[in-house]
């Protein structure tokens, strides 16, 4: 049973920055990936760090903005977010998985979500 908690959304500007983390606890999971929904739209990936060898993923709408990192000592990977768009709202999932994938349905543990609004 791995648990998972995120922190760190809120409402941004465009063209601002947030920092998530989420913080797990439990076994069996070798990955950490960060997923968003907006309403009404499907689940998408966004990035994911591989625990194992460090090796980070982001996807495309993710690269050259958005950085995943991990904090060993506090079993946290941190999502940096800058250069934020002017988006629909969106929750953003943190995930626990035996290995990264772009499939969200590849991760069998969820986080609750935080809120993420990119508004002037």
């Amino acid at each position: 049973q791995v648990q998972l908690v995120e922190s760190g959304g809120g409402l941004v500007e465009p063209g601002g920055s947030l920092r998530l983390s989420c913080t797990a606890s439990g076994r069996g999971y070798s990955s950490l990936g960060w997923f968003r929904q907006a309403p009404g739209k499907e689940r998408e990936g966004v990035s994911c760090f591989s625990l194992s060898d460090d090796t980070t993923y982001e996807d495309d709408h993710a690269k050259g903005r958005f950085i995943i990192s991990r904090e060993t000592a506090k079993n946290t990977v941190h999502l940096q977010m800058t250069s934020l768009k002017p988006e629909a709202p969106a929750v953003y999932f943190c995930a626990a998985s035996d290995g990264c994938g772009r499939d969200w349905w590849r991760y069998g543990s969820w986080g609750q979500g935080t809120q993420v609004t990119v508004s002037a």
